[in-house]
């Protein structure tokens, strides 16, 4: 086991009317947070805010990372390595480094999230070329490009489909 430092100078404060806001639907958004660089590579926040029954992250991985997920509202399924698990207001999902993961709204069920990435991995651009997919300006397979630079390896579960009906 490796300690991870993080090399900062002072608290950071995000103001909730300063968060960008990416849409990933006409009902979700991310609101980005805080990015690892603002804080020494500790660690990557997002707010994930998902419509009734709305899909979130397909099935993926982090190398070099893990992924705690804080519902604030609502209630989520999130695929945890072989298992899909049903998350309500107050629980804590965290998935280690290496673990396929994927999350979504259930169904019928809005799911308002606190997302944490540590360490950190530069997230902001990567919603933002998720963004760009969405309005056509660069392919889906571009993803497959960047999988390393934002560490986030895309796999497939029959487990994941089968509860979401895919």
């Amino acid at each position: 086991m490796s300690l991870f430092i993080p090399d900062f100078d002072d608290s950071v404060v995000v103001r909730a009317a300063d968060a960008e806001v990416i849409r990933s639907a006409p009902d979700s958004t991310n609101r980005l947070l805080v990015d690892s660089d603002a804080v020494g590579g500790a660690l990557s926040s997002m707010r994930v805010t998902l419509g009734k029954g709305a899909n979130g992250a397909r099935p993926h991985h982090h190398g070099r990372s893990a992924e705690m997920f804080y519902i604030l509202d609502g209630t989520a399924q999130l695929l945890a390595g072989e298992r899909v698990v049903t998350a309500e207001r107050g629980d804590v999902v965290i998935v280690p480094p290496g673990q396929q993961h994927a999350f979504a709204a259930a169904p019928g069920e809005i799911a308002d999230m606190l997302v944490v990435i540590t360490p950190g991995v530069e997230r902001f651009e990567y919603f933002r070329h998720l963004e760009r997919i969405r309005y056509g300006k660069v392919p889906p397979e571009s993803l497959l490009e960047v999988q390393e630079l934002y560490d986030s390896h895309f796999g497939t579960s029959e487990i994941w489909n089968a509860t979401r009906g895919q």
